[in-house]
């Protein structure tokens, strides 16, 4: 897979297509336990363990469900499109469906991260309000704030060029995700054992959510933008030993490491801070202020907080100009973007997009000043994201298909099993998921539906279709670049 390829979240590892993932060469074997260790890292964060922990003990099953019938059949389908097409996902589709609908693709991935960014630095600013004043977390001029300083920051620094940051990355998973999620745990198991009562009642009453109509499962659609990302590793099938053997260990092993990050933590929390009083935005720090208060450590609070924030960033810093990398070189190669947004400056980088795309990023974030609840702003923005990055999904699980029967010679490092049934699994259940997040979560109490629908609606409908049918119907000859797209692969490569 290639640049093209998405976000990353906190643990500082990007997203699928945010970074150039180079293909390994034939040779250097990687162990199975290896890859499973890289794609936990790839996927496994702290930022949803807040919108889980609402459930207390369904969560459990709210993790669990998206696991089986979305996390494994897209790495294993992605594990067969890597291992037998270069290019990422717009040449899967490109070649499976179309290369108007490769375009979509690939934009879909790009785009996802205009809304990804503020939902990002959200989390960022309710964390940070724990070292300056922790009802600053609900403030949502102050998160507007925070959000258009961190992203307007973040690229000055991409626009030069700089790589001093890079090294952050590989610190993310450790600083962002493992230490403080472990510790939140511990502190939370020493809290039950020291005879404490848990905030969500833990019986087994209460291992599904309580049904009070579809609104009741929506917070389900945050897991399926939780768990993207797991097609980035799957490039590295190929420098398995046995593929066919070695990758299902691999992803088994990485789903049980990332639903141990995502669920223990999340029960944690919900032990400790009362669904009514959870923050979406906030709700780790919540957690860590109550455990540290109740042992007498609240010194650590903004500790861990300054932990949280430098990781996020960090991650934020590497691979903020990734996707829209992935993008400038397929519309060079085939003239989809105007020359205006082609422009590099004089460090090689594609200031003219990240300068674009920060503006509706600020548009975006002044919209936390003037939405009441900031966790209601903070769901929204996430539930845009997940709509138009399932549309990527849903193209390449029918591009799969497609290729294995259009292409069924054709070379692959890796055949995935029962290719037809995972594509169907996977395609319904992010068809339900694009489905379900038109509705309100029942977490909103008496906020306006039609608001709702029409915000996650419009921006599903402006980013994910309107912009790049506008950029398709409108591009001519002269948009395209061979030389400078020739160039431009020549240097990723």
């Amino acid at each position: 897979m290639t640049s093209m390829d998405l976000p990353a979240d906190e643990s500082g590892t990007a997203p699928v297509g945010t970074r150039t993932v180079t293909r390994v060469a034939a040779g250097p074997r990687m162990s199975w336990v290896t890859l499973a260790l890289m794609i936990t890292s790839s996927v496994a964060s702290l930022r949803s363990a807040p919108t889980m922990a609402v459930y207390g003990l369904a969560c459990v099953f709210l993790y669990l469900l998206p696991a089986v019938v979305f996390l494994l059949p897209t790495a294993l389908v992605s594990a067969e499109l890597a291992s037998g097409w270069n290019g990422g996902v717009y040449n899967w589709v490109a070649q499976g469906l179309s290369k108007p609908l490769g375009f979509l693709a690939v934009w879909c991935q790009f785009a996802m991260t205009i809304f990804y960014y503020p939902t990002l630095l959200a989390y960022v600013a309710g964390t940070i309000s724990y070292v300056i004043n922790p009802k600053l977390a609900s403030n949502g001029l102050y998160t507007a704030v925070v959000i258009m300083v961190l992203y307007w920051t973040g690229v000055w620094v991409s626009s030069r060029g700089t790589e001093a940051v890079a090294g952050l990355s590989s610190w993310g998973l450790v600083i962002g995700t493992l230490i403080p999620g472990a510790l939140l745990v511990v502190l939370g198991f020493v809290f039950l054992g020291q005879g404490n009562a848990s905030a969500a009642p833990m019986d087994a009453a209460h291992l599904f959510p309580q049904w009070t109509g579809l609104a009741s499962l929506v917070l389900i659609v945050n897991n399926f933008l939780s768990y993207s990302g797991m097609e980035m590793n799957a490039v590295h099938v190929s420098s398995l030993k046995n593929p066919g053997r070695d990758f299902p260990r691999a992803m088994f092993l990485a789903v049980g490491l990332v639903l141990v990050i995502f669920i223990l933590p999340a029960l944690a929390i919900s032990w400790v801070v009362p669904s009514a009083e959870l923050s979406l935005t906030a709700g780790v720090m919540q957690a860590f202020n109550a455990f540290f208060q109740h042992f007498h450590v609240g010194w650590l609070t903004p500790v861990i907080s300054v932990c949280l924030v430098a990781a996020s960033l960090g991650g934020m810093l590497t691979w903020l100009a990734g996707p829209s990398k992935g993008l400038l070189m397929i519309s060079r190669q085939e003239g989809y973007l105007p020359p205006f947004l082609q422009k590099l400056n004089r460090h090689g980088i594609q200031q003219n997009i990240l300068v674009s795309q920060g503006v509706v990023t600020t548009l975006i974030a002044l919209l936390y000043a003037f939405i009441p609840n900031v966790s209601n702003s903070y769901w929204i923005f996430s539930v845009i994201t997940t709509q138009v990055y399932l549309i990527v999904y849903l193209l390449m699980f029918v591009a799969a298909v497609r290729l294995r029967k259009l292409q069924p010679n054709h070379p692959r490092g890796y055949r995935a099993p029962a290719l037809n049934v995972l594509c169907v699994v996977g395609f319904l259940a992010s068809l339900a998921a694009f489905g379900i997040g038109f509705v309100p979560s029942s977490q909103f109490g008496g906020g306006s539906v039609w608001s709702y629908v029409g915000i996650v609606a419009g921006g599903t409908v402006l980013l994910g279709l309107l912009i790049p049918w506008l950029f398709l119907r409108l591009r001519k000859p002269g948009w395209q670049d061979p030389a400078a797209a020739a160039q431009e692969e020549a240097e990723l490569a």
